[in-house]
């Protein structure tokens, strides 16, 4: 007998550790810690979505 499931959720540890690690990146790429801490997460993700654009800038 087949069961329905359910695709699992991502939890909330998994998605603060992601957010960190996104950070962590972009500060390895050259952007200011500061200007890193005053983005959302949004925008982190806009600025990672073309690394080779960070180190011109």
């Amino acid at each position: 007998m087949k069961t329905h499931l359910t695709r699992p959720r991502k939890g909330g540890a998994a998605r603060r550790r992601r957010q960190a690690d996104h950070r962590k990146r972009l500060v390895a790429l050259g952007v200011d810690q500061a200007a890193v801490d005053g983005m959302n997460q949004k925008e982190v993700r806009t600025m990672l979505k073309y690394p080779a654009k960070i180190g011109k800038s």
